[in-house]
């Protein structure tokens, strides 16, 4: 009975004892064995692994690759025209034996941070060696590439691989965007107010054009007018002078006529004369006196 009470109790032991020395490694994982912080192995493929209970700790690390975004970054181009640039990387564990010691215990969060100081410092350097418009452009694939490839060469001392880098976004700080669309509008503005007076300044061509033609059009119909007016008088006087040269008297009866024409017409039918005016000599007689 006593060596029942102590055999269940061993077995126990013994089953604890090989439970806790088999772990098993994702294919997602890279897997540190270590005996007393110092490492034994590096078990990267999927399966079952034996270690020794409480002598051995086995450090498990992410194999896949893993995202980073950096917080938002105020760089200076050439152009001294500040920018706030974000950016992101993906990364990944290439070799866990270096990122554990550069790391320490801090695991992927420890080696993410790390990882972002050094892209930060690429960000800087390399925007900072460019103008604004390189940044802005569509064509800044060539400024990520070369991030990338700097960051990739100091990653490598952490154990980490830089998969690749890319700006999300690049504006200008919001104290500056105020200060920004006033001189945008005031650019519009003045170019508004050039183009207003260049066609202020072509109407007023216009018009003046179109009064000088006015002017000169009204003349030349004034001129010809009175020329045509001058010779109908001319001809007129002639018609006249004939008509009085062939007959005096004919002519001095139609003289008087358009003058009493004239002199009754309308409300200026009263005159204060003479009865025995001239010109009452044809209305004083039924027939002209032929001479």
């Amino acid at each position: 009975m006593r060596r029942s009470t102590l055999v269940l109790p061993i077995l126990v032991v013994l089953v604890g004892g090989l439970l806790s020395s088999i772990y098993i490694v994702d294919e997602r994982q890279k897997v540190l064995r270590l005996w007393f912080g110092e490492v034994t192995k590096v078990i990267e493929d999927p399966g079952l692994n034996f270690k020794i209970p409480v002598l051995h700790e086995i450090v498990t690390y992410d194999d896949r690759i893993l995202p980073l975004d950096t917080e938002s970054l105020e760089v200076t181009p050439l152009d001294d025209r500040r920018l706030v640039v974000d950016a992101f990387a993906r990364w990944r564990i290439k070799d866990p034996v270096r990122f554990r010691r550069a790391v320490g215990t801090g695991a992927e969060p420890a080696g993410a941070s790390r990882l972002e100081r050094i892209l930060k410092a690429q960000l800087r350097e390399v925007l900072g060696s460019v103008n604004s418009g390189a940044v802005l452009s569509s064509d800044r694939v060539a400024l990520m590439n070369r991030i990338r490839d700097q960051a990739r060469t100091e990653a490598e001392a952490l154990g980490i691989e830089v998969v690749d880098v890319r700006i999300k976004r690049a504006d200008l700080p919001e104290q500056n965007l105020a200060a920004t669309f006033e001189r945008m509008r005031a650019e519009r503005e003045r170019e508004a107010a050039d183009e207003i007076a260049r066609g202020n300044e072509a109407a007023q061509r216009v018009r003046a054009q179109a009064d000088r033609t006015v002017v000169e059009t009204v003349s030349e119909a004034r001129k010809n007018s009175d020329i045509v007016r001058g010779e109908a008088d001319a001809r007129r006087n002639a018609i006249f002078a004939a008509a009085f040269g062939r007959d005096p008297e004919f002519f001095a009866f139609y003289r008087s006529l358009s003058a009493y024409e004239k002199s009754l017409d309308g409300s200026n039918s009263t005159l204060v004369i003479s009865p025995d005016s001239e010109f009452f000599d044809y209305l004083k007689t039924d027939t002209p006196e032929v001479r």
